[in-house]
């Protein structure tokens, strides 16, 4: 492959007479004389064959051609843009990838608008994902494949900080015959329907875990399958209660009225992998989502 004929510089200077309206203009912007800035133009239009600029009365409008030469210019000096930026930020520490664990009961009205600030911050650094339930998100910390986790649970040998409390609700479709029963219901109540879980997603899986001795139980890997089935009538079930907000204002999921146990809160924890070992870029994340819980933290009162 042959180098390139053109500079960046003539580009922008091509482009700078397009945005300023013409060369004298151009050039006050590029900081330089109406006539270098003339000459990298037409050095431009001469190495490539082509005319950019025709003039029309007293003002240069583009040609097709130069249409088309300034959009693939703007491409090309936003894509060296990014690059000197990605450049900095990798001879600053900041990371190429952040791995990410998280319990899939933390809220994403909370998770993607902080995922989303770092992104405006470091758009070349990527980021992995992994939602899990249970013991997933520790076994992910124990195993060396999450550099930063979100978790009810601190395995052995990592610390913690508190993040966010979550209220889980017990609920069932408003014609389910647990609601129909008229009074306060016991475990006994319960035991008698269909108890709907998610699985754990953790190789180490209890099965009791966060469950109850049921006559029946469907357990489903989704917690959108799991809502789904509790708003179609088919099981009870508790949920956070930030993930129902839609089923609860709708009428399609009703809480239920527990004798005792009526709502459970569940502290998740924020964890390192290596705090000592944490870059800017996992330092800036971990800050936004303390920050984005923080505004989510007040625990509203229970929906009837």
């Amino acid at each position: 492959m042959s180098a390139p004929k053109v500079t960046l510089e003539q580009w922008r200077s091509l482009m700078q007479v397009v945005d300023s309206g013409g060369y004298a203009q151009a050039a006050e912007v590029l900081h330089k004389s109406q006539s270098a800035v003339t000459y990298g133009v037409q050095k431009l239009e001469t190495m490539l064959g082509v005319k950019a600029f025709e003039v029309q009365g007293r003002k240069a409008v583009l040609t097709p051609t130069g249409e088309m030469l300034y959009r693939r210019a703007k491409l090309l000096l936003d894509e060296a843009e990014r690059l000197e930026h990605a450049a900095a930020m990798s001879s600053a520490g900041w990371e190429a990838e952040i791995r990410l664990a998280v319990e899939i009961i933390f809220p994403n009205r909370v998770l993607l608008p902080a995922l989303d600030a770092f992104g405006q911050i470091s758009p070349h650094t990527r980021i992995e994902l992994t939602e899990s339930v249970i013991g997933g998100t520790p076994e992910a910390l124990l195993q060396g494949r999450a550099d930063l986790a979100i978790s009810p649970q601190v395995p052995p040998g990592f610390l913690g900080d508190p993040l966010i409390s979550l209220r889980f609700l017990p609920v069932a479709h408003p014609n389910h015959p647990l609601h129909q029963l008229g009074r306060p219901l016991t475990r006994e109540d319960l035991s008698g329907h269909r108890h709907l879980v998610v699985r754990d997603s953790g190789a180490q899986r209890d099965a009791r875990q966060f469950s109850l001795e049921a006559r029946q139980r469907w357990v489903v890997s989704h917690m959108a399958t799991s809502i789904q089935a509790a708003a179609m009538g088919y099981g009870f079930a508790w949920f956070p209660e930030d993930k129902i907000r839609d089923e609860l204002d709708a009428g399609r999921l009703k809480v239920l009225p527990l004798r005792e146990g009526g709502e459970r809160l569940v502290t998740l924890y924020l964890i390192f992998a290596d705090r000592d070992y944490a870059g800017p870029g996992m330092l800036k994340l971990a800050e936004l989502l303390r920050s984005a819980s923080a505004e989510c933290s007040r625990i509203a009162p229970p929906k009837a």
